[in-house]
């Protein structure tokens, strides 16, 4: 390892606070991975089985409320957008309830061989019955028998694994029946995320993750430690807020190298709005 990548990675992972925000975007600059990426290498997520890109494909850029970013181009425009990174490589289709974005990974499905491609949802459910009911309409509005990836949504309490037993026993169930592969969650707090990494429960789990803390439920340093011990229990990591929802639009090329070179993400979402704009994060990440 390079002495720039061995400063990079001990300086977030260990902790070293000395180290500002534009201090590590300034070595993150001139760093060289000796590793090579590319957004359409095929991963494994985890323990679960599931192989799919690198890159996936996210839809939901300030997304709430069934709207996002990425839904305003329209069912065509983003179904569009999701082919277009399909005929490059892609094959991770990142999508939510509350982006509203099913009926638009829907109309891409139309398109394309189902076991091709892995569709990632979440669910905002917290108990069995809405649990129950989200699978049966998940599955309807995305025009699929089966879901690869389903998650819980926007996890924030430090006991929501006892909390929420009753949604996840459900969702439990559904990989037993072959509804979904694999199960997990998206936290939005540092206590939920070490709550996840304790759960034998979760098979993967989306976590927010850039070089500056942007939007994220700790400082990088404290988020890597609890990502450590997820890898270490096996489970799937995939990284979101790669980009700090713009904070770092400017600093792309920082961003996607520090991603890459902590060695801990089997895979990131970054929500593009254009072909050009995806086009554009598939030739960062070559060039990382």
């Amino acid at each position: 390892m390079r002495r720039r990548e061995f400063l990079i990675r001990t300086t977030t992972a260990a902790g070293a606070a000395w180290l500002s925000s534009t201090s590590i975007l300034k070595a993150l600059a001139t760093q060289t991975l000796t590793t090579k990426f590319s957004a359409s290498d095929t991963v494994t997520l985890g323990s679960t089985g599931i192989k799919t890109s690198r890159l996936a494909m996210g839809t939901g850029t300030v997304g709430s409320e069934h709207h996002s970013h990425q839904t305003a181009l329209g069912v065509k425009g983003l179904s569009d957008l999701l082919l277009n990174g399909y005929d490059h490589g892609l094959r991770f289709f990142d999508a939510a309830d509350s982006y509203g974005s099913h009926p638009h990974v829907a109309e891409a499905l139309k398109h394309v061989q189902r076991d091709k491609v892995t569709v990632l949802t979440k669910s905002w459910a917290r108990d069995a019955a809405s649990m129950r009911a989200d699978l049966d309409r998940f599955r309807r509005e995305l025009g699929t028998d089966y879901l690869d990836v389903c998650l819980m949504h926007c996890v924030t309490e430090a006991d929501w694994t006892d909390r929420y037993r009753g949604a996840m026993d459900v969702l439990s169930e559904a990989k037993q029946k072959g509804i979904i592969r694999a199960h997990g969650c998206s936290c939005h707090s540092i206590e939920a995320l070490r709550a996840a990494a304790k759960s034998p429960w979760v098979e993967i789990d989306l976590a927010r993750i850039n070089p500056i803390g942007a939007i994220m439920d700790a400082d990088p340093a404290t988020v890597v430690g609890v990502l450590k011990e997820m890898k270490t229990a096996g489970k799937a990591v995939v990284g979101m807020k790669i980009l700090g929802q713009g904070a770092l639009r400017t600093r792309q090329d920082e961003a996607i190298k520090y991603a890459l070179s902590l060695g801990l993400l089997d895979a990131f979402t970054i929500g593009a709005e254009s072909k050009q704009e995806q086009e554009d994060l598939i030739r960062r990440i070559a060039a990382a």
